[in-house]
């Protein structure tokens, strides 16, 4: 019981953030002028062009997980990795980071796989997404230097935030003192139950790491990933050719957007709901883009991409039992 107040208590917290932040963006815009915009100003052709890269990145995701599954001595229905990916996807938008733990769920129960060993598999994954990022914020600092720079300068707030988690003294005594309390009792905690349990499952947990080591089709791997994050950077991108005001956004300072945007998504809200918005904005505002036009942009954008993982997400939760209906 516990155990789920809590999980209401998280869900509620970050629901919370990110509608303040989104109600602060969108304040004081006039809610009849975008709603002229959305009804008459839009080539919604672009939108589906853009849900198409997005359904294409997640069957893509599913394609590079099973390449990572199969080393453990399994291989899943590509069906079942697909709809346990998008179940993974709609549960981020319930609170952030439990799609991970969500689609490993779905797929050990209905692939009979190690769900610790599952988990090992995603937390090699996201390292390697992490990676992509850092790739893509680095030609954007070395491309758009200038742009990147301007937008610190416009918004300190940003570097001094990101400075007072890392330098806060709450957060450095909470790291003293945990490390302090597992010397202190090692002998005691290596006899625990927990103890045990939780080396038991870390045990196939790097089994799932190591996985990544024995996959045996390594450059298809490197391909899924690169495609992945193309089909991300596409289906923002043609968002761009809805509008009339941002249809010159140049490649690279679409680039730029869909960098800044991703860190956006990092934030422990769901969906990066605000957080995405706000980042998405203030990339455009860089370019010439409005504020205004930039706000009716980010809604658009990103109202489409989650209304297409809330479509699938519950198709996926009531198709998954009626595919494996023999299984059961």
């Amino acid at each position: 019981m516990k155990k789920q107040a809590l999980q209401i208590l998280r869900f509620l917290a970050f629901f919370t953030i990110g509608i303040f932040i989104f109600w602060l963006i969108y304040k004081d815009q006039d809610i009849n002028r975008i709603k002229s915009i959305l009804k008459n100003d839009v080539n919604y052709s672009w939108i589906w062009v853009s849900l198409f890269f997005s359904i294409l990145s997640h069957i893509s995701r599913s394609v590079r997980w099973n390449l990572m599954i199969t080393p453990l001595g399994h291989r899943p229905r590509l069906l079942n990795t697909f709809l346990a990916v998008m179940v993974g996807y709609l549960m981020n938008l319930v609170i952030p980071r439990m799609g991970e733990l969500s689609r490993c769920g779905v797929l050990a129960r209905y692939e009979k796989i190690s769900f610790a060993k599952l988990a090992g598999t995603v937390v090699v994954e996201r390292i390697i997404d992490v990676l992509a990022l850092l790739v893509l914020t680095l030609m954007v600092i070395v491309s758009q230097f200038g742009y990147v720079l301007d937008l610190l300068r416009r918004n300190p707030e940003i570097e001094q935030k990101l400075m007072s988690v890392v330098t806060s003294p709450f957060l450095i005594g909470a790291v003293l003192l945990f490390f302090i309390f597992l010397f202190g009792f090692r002998r005691q905690i290596k006899k625990s139950k927990l103890y045990k349990r939780v080396e038991y499952t870390l045990m196939h947990f790097k089994e799932g790491l190591y996985a990544f080591k024995n996959i045996e089709k390594k450059g298809v791997f490197l391909f899924h990933t690169a495609f992945i994050w193309l089909m991300y950077y596409l289906m923002l991108y043609v968002v761009f050719f809805s509008f009339g005001f941002t249809s010159g956004i140049s490649p690279l300072a679409g680039l730029t957007t869909f960098v800044m945007g991703s860190f956006g998504m990092v934030a422990p809200v769901q969906g990066g709901i605000g957080a995405w918005h706000f980042m998405i904005i203030e990339s455009l505002s860089l370019y010439g883009v409005a504020k205004s036009n930039g706000m009716i942009f980010a809604f658009l954008a990103h109202g489409t991409m989650t209304a297409l993982l809330i479509v699938f997400g519950l198709l996926s939760l009531m198709v998954l039992p009626f595919v494996n209906r023999r299984q059961a």
